[in-house]
């Protein structure tokens, strides 16, 4: 038990607010669905229990990713956080399904619900709440990427730098990005249907905000399925490469991989070295390479062999671009 408390400290923390958030909002929109019957608020209430389950998981799931390798799984749990990630999506999906569904009901049969101010409020309160998870998550994602931004730059600087955060981050940005407008969408629709004759929009607004997090599903689904496989990640290799070709020892890579295991990359690298040196030179070589490639960002697990220089260059850039 003590080792479990230890590792949910490790835990994403974007992931541990945004679920902690979600709860409030989910029952603040509930009890307003149940008061008013409004749909718009059916579709936020579900959309919020979704993503606040969904943030636990990958709470959860970051947490026991860093646990340390054992006899029996000896290359450790990096790639746990895929699979909670996979498994966290269902839950979207269905929300997701249920959402849609009810969208489509009220547009075939529309109802006119009461309670215009009571929605808005709630729905006010809850976009002002996402928003602050989304630039809590905007800033994680900086923070990981070690990109710098202040003000403004923050929020189109945290976009470009998404593809290079960690997955569970990942999750939590899109879902709140979807979150925050779909709130906005929930009050234009209520006030479209209460101030003119287009009383179905309630309706749209629940289909649309559906087919919004099926988007976060299938993205999701795609990312997290390729990182349980153990996908290479270019990006690193290359930086990596280069800072290995720099070094004065070094004459050739003959093989460089970087896999992303969850959160984490193993790197595999295989180089050339001058035959001409002692065991006592190259196993210097080796730990200067080990601990500049492990001061990387994410950089967990390195495994070093050597080959002698065979006067063919095989390192090509290019190749991985």
């Amino acid at each position: 038990m003590r080792e479990l408390f230890q590792l949910l400290k490790k835990g994403n923390k974007s992931a541990f607010i945004a679920a902690c958030v979600n709860t409030i909002i989910a029952i603040l929109k509930g009890v307003a669905f149940f008061i008013t019957g409004n749909v718009a608020m059916f579709a936020e209430t579900l959309h919020s229990l979704g993503d606040a389950a969904n943030q636990l998981f990958v709470f959860i799931g970051s947490a026991l990713s860093k646990k340390s390798p054992t006899g029996r799984f000896p290359n450790g749990f990096g790639r746990l956080v895929n699979l909670v990630l996979l498994g966290a999506v269902l839950i979207v999906g269905i929300m997701s399904y249920e959402t849609v569904k009810e969208g489509i009901h009220h547009i075939l049969h529309p109802v006119e619900s009461e309670g215009i101010l009571i929605n808005l409020s709630v729905l006010s309160i809850a976009v002002l709440l996402e928003m602050y998870v989304l630039y809590k998550a905007m800033k994680e994602v900086l923070h990981e990427t070690g990109t710098e931004a202040k003000g403004l730059a923050v929020f189109y600087k945290s976009f470009g730098a998404l593809k290079r955060a960690k997955p569970a981050t990942k999750l939590v940005f899109m879902e709140d990005m979807v979150a925050t407008s779909g709130g906005l969408l929930a009050i234009i629709a209520i006030l479209l249907a209460r101030f003119t004759p287009f009383d179905t929009a309630e309706g749209f607004a629940s289909a649309i905000i559906g087919l919004m997090m099926f988007f976060v599903v299938g993205r999701v689904f795609l990312d997290n399925a390729a990182g349980a496989l153990g996908e290479a990640d270019h990006d690193m290799q290359l930086k990596i490469g280069q800072m290995v070709m720099n070094d004065p020892d070094v004459r050739d890579i003959q093989e460089l991989m970087v896999i992303k295991e969850g959160e984490d990359f193993h790197v595999e690298l295989e180089v050339e070295l001058d035959p001409s040196i002692t065991l006592a030179q190259a196993d210097d070589i080796k730990d200067r390479l080990r601990t500049a490639i492990l001061n990387e960002r994410g950089v967990t697990n390195v495994i070093i062999e050597f080959d002698e220089d065979d006067k063919v260059p095989q390192w090509q850039t290019a190749d991985l671009e």
